[in-house]
């Protein structure tokens, strides 16, 4: 019986999306109840019409994907293999007083390389521990980036970069979003245990940091933060497994698009300064707060009694969108939902909710210490379906705000 609903469920998306005409609200709607498929590129095309990337008239696809991957490859030119000749003549220019690195003069392009450097090795580093439990990001994509590649003995690549100002040691600490991060403390070549594919070769990591870095460079106001890594993966791993070759062949370049859609509209979260303000990640939490209060106050006085602040916990939940506190599947699951909703992000503070609700009885019973370690690692202890049917229960019962 499974088997046939399930079925009936591909037959119900594909009737949608081949459509003329995409019925944006019968697609949001089936999405958001029962989640996308992974066959037939499902959910990379729903995803893609969600955020506008894809239009509604399917006869303007071809030629809208053609447009933005064009994009894309200029984008590799300007930001990456352009910058890399110029590096690249540099090195072998080295009698030549015109500029140096030691130069300080302002408008020295070593200063802007440096800067980039510096930026460059974080995402390396983050890039690197993507889906620790996955060996996907550690395979070979079947297809890297030719613009580069052909232009490899030109240009010096990120790849090159990095090697050239790779760690010697490290201090570990968290950041503001509860990740672990290493600073950087002295230099040297880089290290074995980083081994890469051999020439000629990319994995899936090395695009996600290409991807994350031309972001950066294009949106100079915000640079990369850490966590856009946690992100961005979910999506390029959508697109790059996708059962299309033409999806796959083409990941890279998409998932840039959708993930800069996306952090269009979360890129507060991720900026310090707006963390008190009405669009950043403290009115967020605050929301949280108040929909817990409304909703199971006695869960909420044990919270503000032990002190349990949205800080320690839906800081990270809110901030990733749920990327590190489930498994893969059970993100893209996630994010289904969240991404058909056109309210996604009131959705997001009623799946928070939902989950905090799940684990009231241990929260009640439990001492501080336990609640915290309880909170921090909320996956092993709720089923993520009872807890998306609460979500869409709270979110029809009550307004946020």
């Amino acid at each position: 019986m499974a088997g046939y609903q399930y079925q009936q469920r591909l037959k119900e998306f594909e009737a949608i999306l081949e459509s003329d005409v995409i019925d944006l609200k019968a697609l949001r709607k089936l999405c958001f109840l029962s989640g996308c498929p992974h066959e037939k590129s499902i959910r990379s095309r729903c995803w893609k019409i969600f955020f506008n990337y894809l239009p509604l008239e399917r006869n303007k696809w071809r030629a809208e994907l053609q447009k933005q991957r064009n994009l894309y490859k200029q984008y590799l030119q300007e930001m990456i293999i352009l910058p890399g000749k110029k590096m690249k003549s540099k090195e072998s220019m080295s009698g030549e007083l015109c500029d140096h690195p030691l130069n300080p003069n302002p408008d020295s392009e070593w200063r802007e390389t440096f800067r980039d450097n510096e930026m460059l090795v974080q995402i390396d580093k983050d890039c690197r521990r993507l889906c620790p439990d996955l060996s996907f990001f550690q395979q070979a994509t079947e297809f890297p980036c030719d613009e580069l590649l052909n232009a490899m003995s030109d240009v010096e690549t990120l790849r090159k970069r990095v090697e050239h100002c790779a760690l010697q040691s490290e201090t570990v600490s968290k950041n503001r979003l509860g990740i672990t991060v290493n600073m950087v403390t002295k230099k040297r070549t880089q290290s074995e245990e980083y081994a890469l594919l051999p020439d000629g070769k990319e994995a899936h990591w090395e695009v996600v940091e290409r991807i994350l870095f031309l972001y950066a460079k294009l949106n100079p106001g915000l640079n990369y933060v850490q966590g856009m890594n946690e992100i961005l993966g979910p999506i390029y791993y959508t697109l790059a497994s996708d059962t299309d070759q033409d999806c796959r062949e083409f990941a890279e370049a998409d998932s840039f698009f959708l993930f800069t859609c996306l952090m269009g509209e979360i890129r507060d979260f991720f900026i310090k300064t707006l963390d008190d303000s009405d669009c950043g990640i403290g009115s967020q939490m605050r929301k949280l707060t108040e929909l817990v209060q409304k909703l199971d106050n006695p869960l909420y006085q044990r919270l503000e009694h032990q002190e349990l602040k949205p800080q320690f916990y839906a800081f990270r939940w809110i901030t990733l969108l749920l990327s590190q506190e489930f498994h893969l599947p059970d993100v893209l699951r996630i994010w289904d939902s969240l991404f058909s909703d056109p309210n996604r992000f009131d959705f997001l503070i009623y799946l928070c909710c939902a989950m905090l609700m799940s684990i009231r009885k241990d929260v009640l019973a439990n001492d501080f210490p336990t609640n915290m370690k309880l909170v921090q690692r909320i996956e092993s202890m709720i089923d993520l379906q009872q807890v998306l049917c609460k979500a869409r229960e709270l979110s029809q019962l009550t307004k946020i705000g």
